[in-house]
């Protein structure tokens, strides 16, 4: 298997065991592992992973389908701790160490690379990850919108291997930051579901007028008022050319549009379009992101509607009632119309009660946003360590 001559190959940190050891062996990836191995036929009945069925490391899909009807690129029999490595926008680094025993064939799409590791598929698997690794095959990829390598091109891509017990020592290594973070998206995970279960018994059911769950001081409150939610928001136009220093220290603003991350980037452009600072709703008129925004912003795109309460509601109670049942994606229409046309229920403002509301939901988002920071925190953590522990290759 070590038929190459090795080089000089060293990462920056090495476990105290090795660091007198063997510099580490460069190779093809096909030298290191079987690549799209061969099989005798499909079951008659499999789990499918397409490519939406991998995120983060994690199968999130599953997709019992027969041979009979599974699609053309259904050809991957998976055995386990086969690796599938993600060949269309291989940046977004979607693979999976298949390691799963529940009695079911698992076949992959051949929107993957089948990867068999002739020593640690743990190791292996890691090493897809580094930065070096993944600038290798971008470098390699045809296409712009969806940028895909070849498997031929992905097999002839260099790696470096230590010797194998440098190797699980690495994969143990990162292995339990994996676990790490897994069980902190486990916790994530329970409570997005807490606060699902609460929204449902805070906010009246179909055909209901009041929730079924009320704080104790308003146990006995009258029956809740209801309107579209065209009579209670008005559409905020910002205004332009304004100072940016007017409103941040250092001249800046995010720009929000109506993607998931919530901010796309910075500003300091004095043309930019800025929102007053006052709590707005932005409505993602093609995605049906709704964001709750209460500071000073950059406009960033046009296909977003912002959007503050008439004086019937808060912002903020209108915000978590619209979360709880969000629009509805229906091919590439534009949204908006169908969010005005939305009954909203509420109680009456002078009672406290949708302020209490907004404050239980709020504070829970809060701890939501602290977990997925943690969360983040952890994988940067992580992906710094990745690179330190395995050598740096030059793309070619």
């Amino acid at each position: 298997m070590r038929a190459d001559m090795p080089v000089p190959l060293v990462p920056t940190l090495r476990f105290p065991e090795f660091r007198n050891g063997p510099r580490w062996d460069l190779l093809t990836l096909s030298s290191a592992s079987d690549v799209n191995p061969s099989n005798d036929g499909l079951p008659e009945f499999f789990i499918y992973i397409d490519l939406e069925s991998v995120k983060s490391s994690m199968l999130i899909g599953r997709k019992e389908i027969s041979r009979d009807a599974a699609p053309s690129r259904a050809q991957r029999l998976l055995s386990r701790k086969d690796i599938i490595y993600q060949t269309v926008r291989p940046y977004q680094r979607n693979n999976l160490l298949f390691d799963i025993d529940d009695g079911y064939e698992y076949v992959a799409s051949t929107g993957y690379a089948q990867l068999r590791a002739h020593e640690c598929p743990e190791f292996l698997y890691q090493l897809l990850h580094t930065d070096s690794f993944v600038n290798s095959v971008l470098a390699r990829c045809t296409g712009s919108n969806y940028p895909s390598i070849n498997p031929s091109a992905l097999a002839s891509i260099r790696v470096a291997l230590p010797r194998k017990p440098e190797q699980h020592k690495i994969a143990d290594c990162l292995g339990s930051l994996d676990d790490l973070i897994a069980a902190e998206g486990r916790k994530l995970e329970a409570l997005w579901q807490h606060k699902l279960g609460l929204m449902q018994q805070l906010f009246p059911q179909a055909g209901e007028t009041i929730p079924r769950l009320r704080f104790p001081e308003f146990a006995h409150g009258p029956v809740w008022d209801h309107a579209t939610v065209a009579d209670l928001v008005e559409t905020v136009t910002p205004p332009r050319k304004l100072t940016t220093s007017t409103y941040l220290p250092d001249g800046r603003f995010p720009i929000i549009d109506q993607s998931q991350n919530y901010i796309c980037g910075w500003t300091n452009d004095n043309e930019a379009v800025i929102t007053r600072p006052l709590p707005v709703i932005v409505f993602g008129d093609h995605t049906c992101v709704l964001k709750f925004v209460n500071r000073t912003f950059a406009q960033g795109a046009d296909g977003v509607k912002i959007l503050t309460a008439r004086r019937h509601v808060s912002t903020l109670f209108l915000y978590h009632q619209l979360k709880y049942r969000p629009v509805v994606m229906e091919g590439y229409k534009r949204h908006f119309s169908a969010l005005k046309d939305r009954v909203v229920f509420f109680p009456d403002t002078k009672s406290g009660e949708q302020q209490k509301i907004a404050d239980c939901l709020g504070s829970l988002e809060d701890v939501l946003a602290a977990q997925a920071r943690k969360i983040d925190t952890l994988r940067q953590q992580k992906q710094g360590l990745l690179q330190q522990l395995f050598p740096s290759l030059v793309t070619k």
